[in-house]
Order: structure tokens, then C-alpha cells, then sequence
């Protein structure tokens, strides 16, 4: 029986997100083994979008075959045929490394072997920031999007990594054109109580965020109900809090409350999630097959803006 709890609404990737992408420099995005259904249909709707210039790595005669199911005569793309996973992430990853791609995106590999590409010192890919995985969700009714980081990549970020975490969250929403944001840290509690380890965690990072942080308002310990609901913020009398019952992205501290906050608000809340590891040289797009045609234009046209610089 199908849950009550699930949303029976279509993700929308924001037009606003869509038209600021298409107003931009078109990216060079190196799929790294295009050969299969879902990155083949995800490079076709972002390049018909134009949102993308694909550059396909992976095995030719598969490429091709995906493409022509598709009536789509890529002969006028740039194509380097490789053979097997590895070898597939290893080249696009370098041709980004190289300067020959501005975007990695990954296909038909499973994300350890491509995301080992990516942060291979021999990729060039490095910065000497940590790699974040942060989504920006939108709901079908407005445009005004959530960020959270990190659902995704990191499976137990110490307090380092989260502060490379505020910080990708920050430069990601200043280019979006939000000079402030209001950025929460997840816990189950406003207080700082010992025995919730992520409350005293947000409490050191909230700290660290006043004296390093510029260009952003940071807050935690919160709770979910106080850093979404305006409602439960009055009640708890927070209403002073900058963050509280208006915050722009959440922190979480570990990849199951991220992961679960997420898809909550996927399959309950109708959520448009666009991912992008961001600390590379270039955007990192991590697809997945569960991925709405809505989240994968969403995720390119963020990469767009994120390669762009603007």
C-alpha cells in the first residue's frame, strides 16, 4: 500500500534557476560514461535547455547507440572513448583537471569510483578545500530555495569539514544573489545539552562562524521545527535569533540526517533537488537514478551558474 505521507506533486526545476542558466555561457560538461539511458537523457534535455555542451567519455559504439535512441546525432561532440568505469572518471575528471571541461558529471559508475576520479591529486582537480555535497531544494509553489549540505558525501563530517561546509553553503548562495544568508545547524535541540554531541558541536561552529565567517549569519544548535517554522520560533520566544524561522541552508552533522531530510522533502514536500559537490576546481554534478528530469535540469543549470562564476 502506497504511503498517505508521499507527495502525489511533480518536481519543478525554478524557472528563475532555468532562465539565469540559459543567460549564461553554455558549460562544457564531461559525462563520464555517457553510454546508458539516464546520462544520455540527462545530456540531451540540459543541451535542448541550453544549459550545456556535453563532452562524452566512455565506450563509442554504447554512446552512440544510447544517442540514437534517442534521434540525437551527437556527431558534432567532442567524444573520448574509453573502456570500464575507472578509466571512464580518471579522463573526465582530468579533461577538467586540464581545462578542457568546466563541469564533471557523473554517469553510468558507481560514486565511489567516480568520486575517487574527481579527488585523485592527478585529476588537478584540487583546491585544497574539502569536497561538499549541498542540494538546493525548491518547492513546486515558489522559487525560494533551501540549501543542504552535506546529504551526500560526507558520512561523518568532523568539525573541519562542516566549516568547509558553511563556507561552500555561504559563496554558493552569494552567487544565487543572497549577500547574507541566514545559515542553520541541524541538531535535535536549541539547547547545548552534553549528551546531544551535534548540539555542542553547532555550538563550537556557531562560535567559529562569528569570529571567521564573514558574509553570512550563522546559528545553531536548532532543531528542524525552529530553523523552518516562524510558528514554533515565536513560541519558543526565538524570535530575536537572525537564523531561526528563516534560514536560506542547514548544516546537518552527519549523512543520515542529511539524507533524511532531504528525501523528506522530495517525497513528502514535493522538493526540487538540485545536488553539486562544490571545493573542486570545477562543479561536480552527482546524479543519480532516481533523479526526476526537474532535478537533473536544476542540477546543470546550478553548475552552470556555480562555472560561470556569476
Amino acid at each position: 500500500m502506497t504511503s498517505p505521507f508521499l507527495t502525489t506533486r511533480d518536481a519543478v526545476c525554478p524557472a528563475g534557476l532555468l532562465k539565469r542558466a540559459q543567460d549564461l555561457p553554455s558549460p562544457r560538461v564531461a559525462i563520464a560514461r555517457a553510454g546508458s539511458a539516464l546520462p544520455m537523457e540527462a545530456a540531451k534535455e540540459a543541451f535542448e535547455a541550453n544549459i550545456m555542451q556535453p563532452v562524452f567519455v566512455g565506450e563509442r559504439e554504447m554512446i552512440e547507440a544510447e544517442a540514437a535512441k534517442l534521434g540525437w546525432d551527437i556527431s558534432d561532440f567532442p567524444l573520448h572513448e574509453t573502456t570500464g568505469e575507472q578509466e571512464a572518471g580518471t579522463v573526465a575528471a582530468n579533461l577538467c583537471g586540464a581545462g578542457e571541461a568546466d563541469v564533471l558529471m557523473k554517469g553510468q559508475l558507481h560514486s565511489d569510483t567516480f568520486m575517487r576520479a574527481a579527488v585523485s591529486r592527478d585529476a588537478g582537480l584540487r583546491t585544497g578545500a574539502r569536497f561538499v555535497h549541498i542540494f538546493h531544494l525548491t518547492h513546486p509553489d515558489s522559487e525560494q530555495p533551501l540549501l543542504v549540505s552535506d546529504a551526500a558525501v560526507n558520512v561523518n563530517p568532523d568539525l573541519k569539514t562542516r566549516q568547509s561546509a558553511l563556507e561552500s553553503v555561504r559563496d554558493l548562495l552569494h552567487k544565487l544573489g543572497v549577500p547574507q544568508p541566514k545559515i542553520a545547524l541541524l541538531s535535535a535541540t536549541e539547547s547545548i545539552l552534553p549528551a546531544v554531541p551535534s548540539s555542542v558541536e553547532a555550538d563550537e561552529l556557531s562560535t567559529w562562524a562569528a569570529e571567521n565567517l564573514a558574509g553570512a549569519d550563522v546559528y545553531g544548535p536548532l532543531a528542524l521545527d525552529l530553523i523552518l517554522s516562524p510558528e514554533a520560533v515565536a513560541t519558543k520566544g526565538l524570535g530575536d535569533n537572525p537564523v531561526a524561522g528563516r534560514a536560506d541552508a542547514i548544516v546537518v552533522p552527519d549523512i543520515v540526517s542529511g539524507n533524511t531530510l532531504f528525501k523528506s522533502l522530495v517525497y513528502v514536500g514535493g522538493a526540487c533537488a538540485a545536488g553539486i559537490v562544490m571545493g573542486a576546481k570545477v562543479p561536480v554534478l552527482l546524479t543519480s537514478r532516481a533523479d526526476p528530469a526537474a532535478a537533473r535540469i536544476a542540477s546543470v543549470c546550478l553548475a552552470s551558474i556555480v562555472a560561470n562564476g556569476a
